[in-house]
């Protein structure tokens, strides 16, 4: 399946800094149990999805 996260044992090496960010509750509730479910924080699993975002995200320019 294509539409599957695939997490990969890839850390960053920076130190970290404290971001502040909102988003829907229900959004948060979804990351949660996807927190839950791995085993892992909430702060890993937001981490994960945005290194995975990164990594397929295109930038298009506008004609």
């Amino acid at each position: 399946m294509s539409d599957i996260l695939r997490i990969e044992a890839k850390k960053y090496v920076e130190e970290s800094i404290v971001i502040s960010s909102r988003i829907p509750k229900d959004m948060l509730q979804d990351i949660d149990f996807v927190a839950k479910k791995s085993g892992r924080t909430r702060n890993e699993v937001v981490t994960m999805f945005l290194e995975y975002s990164l990594k397929h995200t295109e930038i298009i320019n506008k004609q």
